[in-house]
């Protein structure tokens, strides 16, 4: 039998792995329904293969007798904790562990035996990284307000109002790309909430499947994030259309490449250093057209500019004096050779 109770206890056996955390309580129109619902993974370590049956709700998890009821168009939380405390002292998530939040949905027959690895996930909530004012779901700045552990773990999204009542499941996931430079470098934390909706939509959303979903190759998922990144893609289908987007940076973008998983964040800083390099070792002439940017300039033009006077001042003395010195020589000895001869001239005489 389905009871919608809520249940104040919380799982206390997940692994105390620095920075890894686990989706573990929901959240309906901002009344706590603790982990009453939630398929709890056994552990708080991430999924690192895409095409693992564990991307579906986790590894170890198992339906769960409770559920939680959400009437079509309610606001839902999900929330994320490192253990199993909800104290906000600690980061929700380890802060160096970036990337995009992601919110699905999938029909099922009954949401408490439900094999999820053969539903089909539509997704209705996405938040990834923010180009204005690089930031990311995960970060810990409280300039945007649905950032994950500015906000305790929590994150918000509108169940969409459209959809068919029934039971449902609820698959919220963190993507960490701090090590997603290279294959399987991404990690994935996800869980699943049992959930009934309420209302009276008609639509059925068309879906994914986990594992299936995600390619290891992806944009959003094989990538290197220590550069500026001008867009970002966040893995999986399109957002369904009465779900929502967490700010208009964050969307879906049109970037299909991975060219940049190539870069290093050394590589930037090593032009930089080499032209002033090359200038200093150029003539004046060429210093002087670009010596705006490079503080070394000045030092290296007033080593060579004295050297020149110093030797054109010390030759030039050389040759006046000497030759003064034979001009009154020479003087000298014609006048005592026309005195000699006034004096033969007068002893004649």
């Amino acid at each position: 039998m389905k009871s919608f109770a809520p249940a104040a206890v919380l799982l206390a056996s997940a692994q105390t792995v620095l920075g890894h955390a686990i989706w573990q309580q929901l959240w309906v129109d901002d009344v706590d329904q603790v982990s009453t619902c939630v398929r709890m993974p056994g552990s708080n370590s991430p999924i690192t293969d895409v095409t693992s049956p564990d991307m579906a709700c986790n590894a170890g998890t198992a339906g769960v007798a409770g559920m939680c009821a959400i009437t079509a168009g309610q606001k839902v939380t999900v929330e994320m904790h490192q253990h199993a405390s909800r104290a906000c002292t600690e980061e929700a998530i380890g802060g160096a562990h970036r990337g995009p939040t992601i919110v699905y949905m999938a029909a099922v027959t009954d949401a408490t035996t439900a094999d999820p690895t053969t539903a089909k996930w539509f997704k209705v909530f996405e938040e990834g990284y923010n180009s204005a004012t690089q930031e990311w779901a995960d970060a810990s700045l409280p300039s945007h307000v649905m950032t994950l552990n500015a906000n305790c773990g929590k994150k918000d999204f509108i169940v969409p109002t459209d959809i068919a009542p029934g039971d449902y499941l609820i698959r919220a996931e963190q993507i960490a790309l701090h090590a997603a430079g290279s294959s399987d470098g991404a990690q994935f934390y996800m869980s699943c909430y049992q959930v009934n909706v309420q209302g009276t939509g008609t639509a059925a959303p068309d879906g994914v499947s986990f594992p299936g979903a995600y390619a290891a190759t992806d944009a959003g998922i094989l990538i290197n994030i220590y550069q500026t990144l001008d867009d970002y893609i966040i893995p999986g289908p399109e957002l369904y259309g009465g779900g929502a987007a967490g700010g208009a940076p964050a969307g879906n973008g049109t970037k299909t490449e991975t060219t940049p998983v190539d870069s290093t964040p050394a590589e930037p800083a090593e032009p930089v250093a080499t032209p002033p390099t090359t200038v200093v070792d150029s003539t004046p002439a060429k210093t002087a057209e670009s010596a705006e940017p490079v503080a070394t300039y000045p030092t290296t033009v007033p080593d060579e500019v004295p050297s020149a006077p110093a030797s054109s001042t010390t030759e030039p003395p050389s040759s006046p004096v000497e030759t003064p010195a034979q001009v009154p020589a020479g003087g000298e000895e014609e006048k005592d050779e026309e005195k000699d001869e006034e004096e033969e001239e007068e002893t004649c005489d």
